[in-house]
């Protein structure tokens, strides 16, 4: 997710069976910072939870074979310009633009902000998840693979 105001950029992935999101503020969007934020958000998590990564076609993931290495994930990549392939994590930044417009300077936010929004779209119940939110769906499945 870019800002037209800066270099900053964010980093969102989200799980695709519980709409688990996280987010990652970049320095600016370059392949190692993408591939630092997704092992910094993803390492914590056990190997069996993590097998796939379904990237987009910019830039900024060429180093996704790296990305593979440190986390024991496989990688993927949508069709160029169909964004629908990965239309959870479309929707995911559509949520997040709610409270960072277009015209948003990345620049100006903070971690917390970060952090707080990530907080908000994690508790924020789901009609697709039956009306629970993110973290209790992401939750009862780690429970249920650990």
């Amino acid at each position: 997710m870019v800002s037209r105001q800066s270099k900053k950029a964010l980093a969102v992935s989200l799980e695709r069976s519980s709409r688990l999101v996280h987010i990652s503020k970049l320095s600016a969007k370059e392949s190692a910072k993408v591939v630092n934020a997704l092992k910094k958000q993803l390492k914590r998590y056990p190997q069996a939870l993590r097998r796939t990564i379904t990237y987009d076609n910019g830039s900024e993931n060429v180093e996704h074979q790296r990305t593979n290495y440190l986390l024991g994930t496989k990688s993927y990549f949508c069709t160029p310009f169909h964004s629908w392939e990965k239309g959870s994590v479309e929707n995911g930044i559509g949520l997040i633009r709610r409270y960072l417009p277009k015209k948003t300077d990345f620049a100006t936010i903070s971690y917390y902000r970060v952090r707080k929004i990530e907080n908000l779209l994690n508790n924020r119940p789901q009609k697709c998840l039956n009306y629970k939110t993110p973290s209790e769906v992401f939750t009862a499945s780690v429970a249920l693979a650990g």
